[in-house]
């Protein structure tokens, strides 16, 4: 594809720090122009937002505007809060936009959705958006035009998962111990992400009934009370981590079964000791290690929550709701020394 036939993508919601993520890869990409960045306000550019990108990119950003992202991009990217994302994914489709929307606003069914949010508004689209979680629904993504991309805990939950449910023992608990990063908090100033109450300090929060529960018991096809998954906040700026503990039933090698579920998946690393996040960090392999003892089985999977949670897998969405290779300007080297 040459530069005259670039696709021109937008990015809504570029004040976050998932918003940063996605300019920094879509500014490098080979396939995309990033033609549209914008955010509440407006009347800035990203790099007065995020000055790492000074020298790099240095774009106006523009207060939303749907006509102007419609005749501007074939592709937009929401980076915005629950509720706040549905507003625009309804007349966008409408004037032939796809979109990638990295809110929770379409994950859920309707029911679902409102126990655990608010009222939803755009009942017809979410009769027909496509859960982006590559691994799960690759083929169904090449043709969609709207993508609800993933949370991150249900990302990390779900891979670890997958490749064994037909191995749990039926209605067992599933018990979920996830960590994540501030970075996960998002920008937005609060006690509880305050320096001086998260440094050398660990914490659960909402635990048992955290809003990315009923996501991942949905997208495994079990109920809300099979899933016991508690959230803790750690003192590290980005990464997530996954231990989960299921009851299973047979004689199997758990890594064996993990390199044949994920063997055609670029962007899942088996590994043969428990994981960590910085081995991650930066990219958007998810890491699975797993260990059966009797009929107990230990799963531990992590990534990047604002990469493989947000961002890095949005982009992968895009490219291959656009016909391109799902690597296509994808990060694969972690932040390590």
């Amino acid at each position: 594809m040459n530069e005259n036939k670039r696709i021109n993508v937008g990015v809504v919601g570029a004040t976050g720090y998932t918003g940063l993520e996605l300019v920094k890869m879509l500014v490098k990409h080979p396939f995309f122009h990033l033609a549209y960045i914008a955010n509440s306000e407006g009347g800035t550019t990203i790099n007065r937002l995020h000055p790492s990108l000074n020298g790099v990119c240095e774009d106006e950003v523009k207060k939303a505007n749907i006509d102007e992202m419609a005749s501007t991009c074939k592709l937009i990217f929401l980076a915005l809060p629950h509720k706040t994302a549905m507003a625009y994914v309804k007349p966008l489709l409408e004037k032939g936009v796809k979109v990638v929307d990295l809110s929770a606003d379409y994950r859920l069914p309707k029911d679902i959705y409102e126990a655990f949010y608010c009222p939803h508004t755009d009942s017809v689209n979410l009769e027909h958006v496509i859960y982006g979680l590559p691994e799960l629904n690759r083929e169904a993504i090449k043709s969609a035009k709207l993508v609800a991309n993933p949370g991150c805990f249900p990302t990390s939950a779900i891979l670890g998962l997958l490749p064994f449910m037909d191995k749990r023992s039926k209605k067992t608990p599933i018990i979920i111990d996830a960590k994540t990063g501030v970075s996960g908090a998002g920008k937005k100033l609060s006690e509880v992400t305050h320096f001086v109450n998260v440094n050398d300090n660990l914490f659960a929060y909402n635990p048992l009934m955290h809003r990315h529960a009923p996501e991942i018991a949905n997208k495994l096809n079990v109920s809300f009370d099979e899933v016991n998954f508690v959230p803790h906040l750690v003192p590290v700026t980005r990464g997530m981590i996954s231990s989960i503990y299921i009851q299973v039933t047979g004689n199997f090698d758990a890594l064996e079964v993990l390199k044949e579920f994920y063997k055609n998946d670029v962007h899942i690393r088996i590994s043969e000791k428990p994981v960590d996040m910085k081995n991650v960090a930066g990219t958007n392999f998810c890491d699975i290690y797993a260990q059966k003892r009797g009929n107990v089985l230990f799963i531990t999977s992590s990534i990047d929550n604002l990469m493989r949670g947000a961002s890095s897998q949005a982009l992968v969405n895009a490219n291959l709701m656009m016909g391109l290779d799902e690597s296509v300007a994808i990060p694969d080297i972690a932040y390590v020394p």
